[in-house]
Parts: structure tokens; C-alpha cells; sequence
């Protein structure tokens, strides 16, 4: 049976493992700093996924205020699941108990960002709601 809630530092060692695995590299320490302070932030929303006591998923959301033309709205920073656990609904409940913390803090827009060529996040996010947003993303490197 899967469980679902709010992460804590106890389970950053094994938010760790899980997204070394995904991304095939060892994870940065500002990947674990940004983990501790989505936790310390009130703005901060994040859920574990947890089966038989083993974390085997992970989102990572927060609320942001106005800017660019936007109300207060929900962004989903990060989303990870055991590949060993994909494909069995995980990530779909988490999004959904993500999207129920932000609709109670008064969020009626929620978005991410994806690589294009990040086929499997793409095609996940769109079974799930998501559509192209008015905005586009724009970079300049120092």
C-alpha cells in the first residue's frame, strides 16, 4: 500500500539515492540545500511517496507570489521515482496530493518546467493536466 506525506530532513538521505539514480551522477550539495530549505520555507510543499516504510518517490512544489504577470501560483520544482517503481501510479498520486496543498493555500495555477527533449517528463506532465503555458523560457549565459 502506498502512503503519502510531508517530507522531512529524515528523508533527504533517501531522496538522495533516489535522484542519483535518475540523473546517473552523484547529487550536488545545492541539490540537498535546496531540499532543507523547501522544508525550513513556508512556501515550501513537498510529499514522499512511501511503500512498506521505503521512500520510493518524491515532489518538490512551492508557492510563489506575483511576478511576470502572474497571481500567486504553484510550481513543481522536482519530481523523482524509483525507476524500479515506475509505471505504477506513484508519481500521479503525489502530483495529486501536490495539487490538493496548493488549491488549500489558495493556488489556482499550477507550473513546471521541462527539458523538450525530456520525452518521458514531457508525456508524464501532460497525463496529468499540463499544457503549454503563455510563457517561454529564455537564457543567457555568463
Amino acid at each position: 500500500m502506498l502512503e503519502l506525506r510531508e517530507f522531512d530532513r529524515s528523508d533527504i538521505p533517501e531522496m538522495v539515492a533516489i535522484q542519483q539514480v535518475i540523473i546517473k551522477e552523484e547529487v550536488e550539495p545545492t541539490w540537498t540545500s535546496m531540499v532543507e530549505s523547501h522544508i525550513a520555507d513556508s512556501k515550501g510543499v513537498g510529499f514522499v511517496a512511501l511503500r512498506e516504510g521505503k521512500v520510493v518517490g518524491f515532489v518538490i512544489g512551492e508557492v510563489k507570489g506575483e511576478g511576470f504577470g502572474l497571481p500567486q501560483s504553484g510550481w513543481i520544482e522536482v519530481v523523482g521515482v524509483d525507476p524500479q517503481a515506475m509505471g505504477e501510479g506513484i508519481g500521479k498520486a503525489m502530483i495529486d496530493r501536490l495539487f490538493e496543498a496548493f488549491r488549500q493555500k489558495g493556488v489556482e495555477d499550477v507550473y513546471t518546467s521541462v527539458r523538450w527533449d525530456a520525452v518521458d517528463m514531457v508525456s508524464f506532465f501532460k497525463s496529468v493536466g499540463f499544457g503549454r503555458s503563455d510563457f517561454i523560457n529564455l537564457i543567457r549565459q555568463l
